[in-house]
């Protein structure tokens, strides 16, 4: 796999990110899912191509590596984030309104880590473009 090819599966596991994150942000005051369920906020894990062992084999022989692969996307255990509000449809028995338990500020400080790991593929996927067409460039002369 050459450097072209690792950065465009970094671009799409932080692109699948941002999608969460932007799920996530979106849901902020959803009280219940589709299943009638709280909802609760995802996070994208994800990682080397592979199992670890390969990777550490085909640095070892020097193979080509396969970059970043989407692992799982997996609701988050946080405690929800009671709001009285008795007059709301979802209010239980006391008056209690269950919103997602997440830090919004967090979210959005995770967004722009997200967005700044996309720019630095795009980047790293720029510069390979470039090395290469100056390689053909230096073929041609020779």
């Amino acid at each position: 796999m050459n450097a072209m090819e690792i950065s465009r599966t970094g671009l799409d596991v932080e692109w699948r990110r941002l999608e969460v994150i932007a799920q996530n942000i979106a849901n902020v005051n959803t009280t219940i899912d589709a299943n009638g369920e709280p909802y609760r906020p995802l996070r994208l894990l994800s990682g080397p191509a592979g199992s670890f062992n390969s990777v550490l084999a085909e640095r070892a022989n020097k193979t080509d590596l396969r970059g970043v692969s989407v692992y799982s996307i997996e609701a988050q255990n946080v405690v929800p984030r009671q709001v009285y509000e008795p007059a709301h449809p979802q209010a239980d028995t006391e008056g209690y309104v269950s919103y997602p338990g997440f830090d919004h500020a967090a979210e959005m400080a995770l967004m722009v880590k997200t967005s700044r790991a996309y720019e630095a593929n795009i980047v790293a996927m720029n510069a390979a473009r470039q090395m290469y067409s100056k390689a053909l460039d230096i073929g041609r002369r020779s």
